[in-house]
């Protein structure tokens, strides 16, 4: 209604205050307090920027592995002392020289066209100095060598006893010189035949990789 005056109540006692006064006329409370606040604008509340999460790093699974097992070092081989005597169906083997191979087999393996030419050209192993290097070589230039000799010294003998066995030769009855018997040329010729036979024996052996000694002169010793 018009004229009618609005009144507010104290904010401390309560009591009705007309519009206008004011202080409270009860407890003397300003009624400038009752006034509502001023509205505030509504502002919206500003985002800050935040980065997108990284993808953090995750080392691949490592797969177990277990230590290497500990072999131990295969045991020193003992030295066995070489044998005394010719081994049952085998010749002497001479002592390993310096830079020879080890294994008597590998050895024989390896040097069977040297040890074949001691018996045809003893020379050759000792010109190469083959002998020196390998037993095997070694043993049958020996006997080659020894086999040579013996060969060398028949033949010897042979031409003495061709010249002083001789017989005179006559022609129609008249002397014409003196010549060896045929018969004892042959004993002579029959008497080298085992020379050879020994020569083939030898060669055979080496061709085997066999260190057999010969008949009669295997067990002398020229090269050491």
């Amino acid at each position: 209604m018009k004229g009618e005056q609005t009144m507010a109540a104290c904010i401390k006692c309560g009591t009705q205050v007309q519009d206008g006064v004011q202080f409270c006329p009860n407890c003397g409370q300003s009624m400038a307090a009752n006034q509502a606040p001023p509205q505030q604008q509504y502002q919206p509340p500003q985002q800050q920027y935040q980065a997108p999460p990284q993808p953090q790093y995750t080392p691949p699974p490592q797969q177990y592995q277990p230590p290497p097992q500990y072999t131990p070092p295969p045991p020193p081989q003992q030295y066995q002392q070489p044998q005394q005597g010719y081994p049952p169906g085998q010749g002497y083997y001479p002592p390993v020289a310096p830079g020879a191979p080890q294994d008597a087999a590998q050895d024989a393996q390896a040097n069977k066209t040297m040890a074949i030419l001691a018996y045809i050209l003893f020379f050759i192993p000792l010109l190469t100095g083959a002998h020196k290097s390998s037993p095997f070589v070694k043993y049958h230039t020996n006997q080659g060598t020894v086999l040579c000799i013996a060969t060398v010294a028949y033949s010897i003998v042979s031409a003495i006893l061709r010249a002083v066995v001789r017989v005179p030769v006559t022609v129609w009855g008249i002397p014409a010189g003196y010549h060896t018997p045929v018969w004892f040329s042959t004993i002579l010729t029959l008497l080298s035949i085992p020379f050879l036979v020994l020569c083939i024996l030898g060669i055979i052996n080496a061709v085997n990789g066999k260190t057999q000694p010969l008949p009669v002169i295997g067990g002398i010793t020229i090269i050491k």
